[in-house]
């Protein structure tokens, strides 16, 4: 058996790596492939958060600690300007769908010991960044980042997926890649499952939302990403909902 590995492994070495298969989207092909090492080597991205949490200190008595989950809309938010003094985490990662969410769940989440999670996740899966994802799988993952944070004594609180524009000709594919009756679709299956499980929704949509039913021209830069005006308005209904949840 030695023999055979020394002797195939070579044979093996010099197979051409499998190309990406092309989803007719030229910039999400090109996103893809830059992100080839992430998806073969550390698929949920364990290592970017792995020596803050290590040195983080176990919540004070009477913290009310909050971990915020999310793609590159979390993780671009400058949590300590927009809640100065409040001990909320970010724990968003730029380009993250929910499987790659799931993988990372106990490290980023549970392992905290937050008292509340916030999760802002889902436009990446549509987009399908990780692979073509139907609703029902989206909605299975949210499912399940809800029970294991249940088992372990954290309340949830689950983010309407944001809408996005094509006011300019760079948000053209990316709003393309998100439909809108699929974010619709997603946010009415979110707010019913929170209904019915005893979640909070919270609804960022309603309130992003401009009279074409695309995200305000205002509220971003690029169609798809808050900027800070668009956060300031997201940063209160994100309080009032953890507020909620606390109770």
């Amino acid at each position: 058996m030695i023999v055979m590995l020394l002797v195939t492994l070579p044979a093996i070495a010099q197979q051409p790596a499998p190309s990406i298969p092309s989803t007719g989207f030229p910039g999400l092909d090109e996103y893809r492939a830059s992100r080839v090492a992430i998806y073969t080597d550390d698929f949920g991205q364990l290592a970017r958060y792995r020596e803050a949490n290590a040195a983080l200190a176990a919540p004070a008595a009477g913290e009310n600690r909050v971990v915020f989950v999310g793609d590159s809309i979390t993780d671009g938010w400058k949590l300590a300007d927009y809640f100065p003094g409040k001990p909320y985490l970010n724990r968003g990662i730029d380009g993250q769908s929910t499987p790659e969410m799931l993988v990372r769940f106990r490290q980023d989440v549970i392992d905290l010991d937050p008292k509340v999670l916030v999760v802002l996740a889902g436009t990446n899966d549509l987009a399908g960044v990780t692979g073509p994802t139907r609703n029902e799988d989206i909605e299975a993952n949210y499912a399940s980042m809800a029970e294991l944070a249940r088992a372990h004594g954290i309340r949830t609180v689950f983010a309407s997926v944001l809408p996005v524009n094509n006011y300019t000709e760079d948000a053209k594919e990316s709003f393309a890649l998100r439909p809108r009756e699929r974010i619709l679709a997603l946010n009415t299956w979110l707010k019913d499952y929170c209904e019915r499980n005893g979640l909070v929704y919270l609804d960022y949509f309603s309130a992003l939302v401009d009279d074409k039913g695309m995200l305000k021209r205002d509220l971003t830069g690029d169609g798809l990403h808050p900027n800070d005006a668009g956060y300031k308005i997201m940063a209160p209904l994100a309080e009032k909902a953890i507020k909620k949840a606390m109770k």
